[in-house]
């Protein structure tokens, strides 16, 4: 049995097409090409792939933003956007995303950023499950969020306690 080596690294506009590929069988959300390069333009160090044995295997993209503060009542806060994360079925449940969200999270940091949220379908449980386990709370339900009416729970997780 072999074993499998996943590498985290940054995103290159090589890996556009692999991960336009994991993003349309993943997610019912898809994205042109030029959305993709345009939130590589906006932070290119937190645009993730993942490799296992140098297959790209899933992928995270997170723009920084201004905005008022899903924690701190009436204040304008540095916050990073998860817009997207994906993992291909046949490498699910080897925490992969976990090591994605964790890798984005330090790269925001790093960024000086306040807090970082997502949106995330409400039946999506084992997602759900991960965001909270690496820290992530409810904020509020967007009801309707999703293109096909599907509503969205925004999750977050706040750096400056």
């Amino acid at each position: 049995m072999h074993s499998k080596r996943i590498t985290i690294r940054n995103f290159n506009t090589k890996d556009l097409d692999k991960v336009i590929d994991i993003n349309r069988l993943s997610l019912p959300e898809n994205y042109i090409p030029a959305f993709f390069l345009d939130i590589h333009k906006n932070c290119s160090d937190a645009f993730q792939v993942a490799e296992v044995n140098g297959d790209i295997a899933g992928y995270i993209m997170c723009r920084i933003e201004n905005g008022f503060s899903d924690f701190k009542r009436f204040r304008v806060v540095k916050k990073g956007h998860i817009v997207s994360i994906a993992v291909r079925s046949e490498y699910r449940k080897m925490g992969i995303g976990s090591a994605l969200l964790n890798e984005t999270i330090k790269v925001l940091r790093r960024f000086a950023v306040n807090e970082c949220f997502m949106e995330v379908r409400v039946n999506n449980f084992n997602a759900i499950k991960l965001y909270k386990k690496i820290g992530f709370e409810f904020i509020r339900r967007g009801h309707g969020y999703y293109q096909d009416g599907s509503d969205a729970y925004t999750m977050g997780i706040n750096f400056s306690n």
